[in-house]
């Protein structure tokens, strides 16, 4: 019995280990499989972003190519232009009347050197020293001096001494000052007049003196030539 019993046990014995092969190959297959698919899905993803990122790369570099492009005119405008208002173009006519360089508004007022001389060459500041009462080498319709152009000029990149170049740095040299909003919203004030002392002589402080204890126009000079200039920009004269 014990040995009939054991030889039926047998086969079974030796049946078990073929059915767990074919189980743990059945496993493995579809673990591979399973694998593989994974990596197949996981390829195609990584090709779809690459796919993404190159018909997205050139519309970045347009937009940041064309953001960048305007904000350098921007930065180019605001640092290098200013408006030329009536009241501005007044206020500048007023600083030549000033200085002594207006002459009736032509642009003879332009090549002016310190003590009335002339030079012709508007490429550049003159940078020639005269001596008569005092010594010096300003020049141009605001009378700058080489120093002071050179400072401005290079701030807003100035290529030369013309007329419309010599307008901006003034303004810029207004600006500076803190008077150009005053002028803007009041036009010549006291105030403003006394900001612009320290920047130009003959403009009077508070007290209706030269901060520099040169010749001096009053307040009441450069308010009326203001004015009355201001008057014939608006009607156009």
């Amino acid at each position: 019995m014990l040995h009939r019993f054991t030889q039926r046990i047998h086969p079974l014995a030796q049946a078990a280990p073929k059915a767990i092969g074919l189980g743990s190959i059945g496993m493995g297959l579809a673990l591979s499989l399973g694998q593989s698919l994974q990596a197949e899905r996981s390829s195609e993803r990584n090709q779809q972003n690459r796919m993404v990122a190159e018909a997205l790369k050139p519309q970045r570099s347009a937009n940041t190519t064309a953001d960048n492009i305007s904000a350098a005119t921007v930065s180019s405008q605001s640092a290098s232009h200013y408006a030329i208002t009536p009241e501005r173009r007044a206020l500048l006519n007023t600083i030549r009347f000033a200085e002594g360089t207006w002459k009736d508004g032509k642009d003879l007022g332009y090549r002016i050197l310190y003590g009335g001389g002339q030079f012709q060459d508007l490429s550049r500041h003159p940078e020639r020293v005269v001596v008569k009462r005092y010594s010096s080498a300003a020049a141009g319709a605001y009378q700058f001096l080489p120093t002071t152009w050179h400072e401005v000029a290079h701030r807003l990149d100035l290529p030369s001494f013309a007329p419309e170049h010599q307008d901006q740095a003034a303004l810029h040299l207004v600006k500076k000052r803190g008077a150009l909003q005053e002028i803007d919203r009041n036009g010549l004030t006291k105030a403003a007049m006394n900001r612009l002392a320290p920047e130009w002589a003959s403009f009077p402080t508070h007290a209706g003196q030269s901060a520099y204890g040169q010749p001096v126009k009053s307040h009441a000079e450069l308010v009326a030539f203001y004015v009355s200039n201001l008057s014939q920009l608006r009607q156009g004269a």
